[in-house]
């Protein structure tokens, strides 16, 4: 009789659960506007929308290849399946071309669409959701204003039940915690708005913190590293592994040119967020810079004291970092292609962005895998046209994968005090046969362009 009781209990709850999470799930539509035109929005409050959007990485996620600037259908590979992202232009029957701005904001804020069906996290709602009302509404006139495409993305490769939307909500549940910004009274109104600019419309995090099993971020190791398409993101904080503490000077260098002295060059997915970066006023940068150094922290005596050493070993003595005991084995092998194919650039004197960086002051060396020394290695940095950027060939034809192994092998000991990483064959196998993206994605101006009325009602 006891047993039937807690079970009668149990299935009651159960039900309740099941009402419960349907009652959070279920939204209901908001109802389709007619597409404002163009010249109903304020130019300012475009061009501070073009601004955010540059800053969100938009035109990354939602442009593909030779296809219509927003018009989505870019792969978004997940450990669940791969998502597609959606048409972000003011189409009608395709895009958001009927959304009212609250329809906009409610995507923003909360995840969820103007039919009124629960978004993927793979959209980082997550971060969105910080947005001021203000920005949200200079969002929308820049996107209401791009030339609409009619473009339908691909349906998602996501298995049962992962794809019925409505248990998304169980997701947010766990996971999600609305917005808005609050700014921090104990902190200066620039680290202020550094926060949010990087945890809100820049969602660095997205990348830069590692995620659970259910794929949301662990906010325990907030900015501890992560993987993304195939590099490594590094950790921000106190677990950064470059050989030199990240300063004030060498973030603002990186993002505002992309590449520092001290720290390399932007590669892999970095390389569009920094084109992105270029429409970004100045005082964002620095503020940026301070909310990331705080990120960061000091560095404890013992690791300034080895950065120190380093540099005055490096730029006091170049080549000093040679002297010593010659490698043996697969590291002499490692050696000589490295002198025959890399020490030119990356010994030769010649200062960034077009010479190569000694690879003890780069983070690759010293990462925990190599996979983002391996992408370059294989891929290089194409040249840029029409501006002072980095430029290195890549190696994919030249190099077998035993001498890439070999030649990895060597600067893992040489460049870095860090153990041998493990797992080379495979990640070399993994990275010929899935070239990533290792320059700026063709397609749009990362902050688009205002177009007239007549423009956009074509």
């Amino acid at each position: 009789m006891i047993a039937l009781r807690i079970l009668g209990v149990l299935a009651v709850l159960c039900i309740a659960a099941v009402v419960g999470l349907f009652t959070l799930a279920w939204q209901s539509s908001i109802a389709p506007v007619s597409r404002p035109a163009a010249n109903d929005f304020d130019p300012a409050k475009i061009k501070r929308g073009a601004a955010l959007a540059a800053l969100g990485d938009c035109n990354t996620c939602h442009t593909t290849t030779g296809g219509g600037a927003f018009a989505g259908g870019v792969p978004v590979p997940t450990p669940f399946g791969t998502i597609y992202s959606t048409n972000i232009t003011p189409d009608e029957d395709t895009g958001i071309g009927r959304w009212s701005e609250a329809a906009f904001r409610r995507a923003l804020r909360q995840g969820v669409d103007r039919a009124g069906h629960q978004l993927y996290p793979a959209f980082p709602y997550d971060h969105f959701t910080l947005l001021s009302d203000d920005d949200i509404s200079a969002l929308y006139a820049f996107f209401m204003t791009r030339r609409p495409v009619r473009a339908m993305a691909p349906a998602s490769g996501l298995p049962f039940p992962l794809n019925i939307r409505m248990i998304i909500a169980g997701w947010k549940l766990l996971f999600f915690h609305q917005g808005p910004f609050k700014p921090n009274p104990n902190q200066s109104d620039e680290l202020n708005r550094g926060a949010y600019l990087v945890d809100g419309i820049g969602h660095c995090g997205a990348c830069h913190t590692p995620r659970n099993a259910l794929g949301a971020e662990d906010m325990g190791n907030a900015f501890g590293g992560g993987e993304v398409d195939g590099w490594t993101a590094y950790a921000l904080n106190k677990d950064s592994p470059a050989p030199v503490p990240w300063d004030g000077k060498a973030l603002h260098d990186y993002l505002r040119r992309g590449w520092s002295s001290e720290h390399g060059m932007a590669h892999g997915p970095m390389v569009q967020v920094i084109e992105n970066l270029k429409s970004i006023s100045d005082s964002d940068i620095a503020a940026m810079t301070s909310y990331l150094s705080n990120v960061f922290g000091e560095p404890s005596a013992e690791r300034r004291r080895a950065a120190e050493a380093l540099l005055v070993r490096e730029y006091g003595s170049h080549g000093a970092a040679q002297a010593g005991s010659t490698p043996t084995g697969a590291q002499n092998v490692g050696a000589m292609i490295y002198q025959s194919t890399c020490a030119i650039c990356h010994e030769g004197g010649q200062p960034l962005p077009f010479g190569g960086i000694d690879l003890a002051l780069s983070t690759g060396p010293s990462g925990p895998n190599a996979r983002n020394v391996i992408n370059v290695v294989l891929w290089g940095f194409p040249a840029a046209s029409g501006e002072r950027a980095p430029i290195m060939p890549g190696f994919a034809d030249a190099l077998t994968d035993s001498q890439l192994e070999e030649l990895l092998t060597y600067i893992r000991s040489r460049f870095s005090d860090k153990p041998a990483w493990i797992d080379l064959a495979h990640d070399i196998r993994v990275a010929r046969g899935n070239r990533p993206d290792v320059s700026s994605a063709p397609g749009t101006d990362p902050a688009g362009r205002a177009v007239s009325e007549h423009e956009a009602r074509r």
